[in-house]
């Protein structure tokens, strides 16, 4: 994000769902709806279009669906962040969202304020994981055949700083708790993005658990 103001792209086939988050955001301060999508196809050519910060992708939309739309969006322009909000929250939906490199998992049925922190969140590239979508996403990700191994180990400040990106916090919280700047973090987490060969910090989180570097029980309130 370039900007103070939080440029959002609303992808839903409900005109119903995008008016309703459209009238929310509008009275939220620093966030801006700058544009809407009526599936997956529309999205990806939005996103060229728009460069927005931050995309809210329902997964249940004809001629392109949510996850096929997530993996063009990545391939043309990693930076953007999506956030998945739908109406389904079956293991068969959840999985392959995030594993297409979606950020966040939200649904339909979750909180005004719960939507704005989260797209907050989103715009700055941080997730926290609610405590059972990650449970159920852990088991999906630890069902995957082959282990991730680096070539190149972590080092232990690296997975210090994993252990804190799986307890949600921003890299401003893990600065402060592991007494280093800002810009060593975000140093730290592109080096372990790369090393691990992940998109994002949910995806790192899930490997920070399923490795036993976290744990969900002992994440701070």
């Amino acid at each position: 994000m370039t900007q103070d103001t939080i440029r959002v792209l609303v992808a839903d086939d409900h005109s119903v769902v995008r008016q309703g988050i459209r009238a929310l955001l509008a009275t939220e301060p620093g966030i801006k709806v700058v544009g809407e999508a009526v599936n997956g196809r529309e999205a990806v050519a939005e996103v060229g279009r728009l460069a927005p910060d931050v995309v809210l992708m329902d997964l249940v939309m004809p001629e392109m669906d949510g996850i096929e739309a997530i993996q063009k969006i990545r391939e043309q322009a990693p930076e953007i962040h999506i956030l998945v909000l739908t109406g389904f929250g079956t293991d068969d939906k959840l999985f392959p969202a995030i594993k297409a490199g979606a950020l966040g998992y939200l649904l339909k049925d979750s909180g005004p304020e719960e939507l704005v922190q989260a797209i907050r969140d989103a715009a700055r590239g941080h997730t926290s994981l609610n405590h059972e979508v990650a449970r159920r996403l852990l088991a999906e990700f630890s069902r995957e055949r082959d282990a991730l191994r680096p070539d190149e180990p972590l080092t232990d400040r690296e997975t210090e700083v994993l252990r804190e990106v799986a307890h949600g916090l921003s890299n401003e919280g893990i600065a402060d708790r592991l007494c280093i700047s800002e810009a060593t973090v975000r140093t730290h987490v592109s080096n372990i993005l790369a090393k691990l060969e992940l998109t994002n910090r949910t995806q790192a989180a899930l490997y920070a658990l399923r490795e036993g570097i976290a744990s969900l029980d002992d994440a701070p309130a």
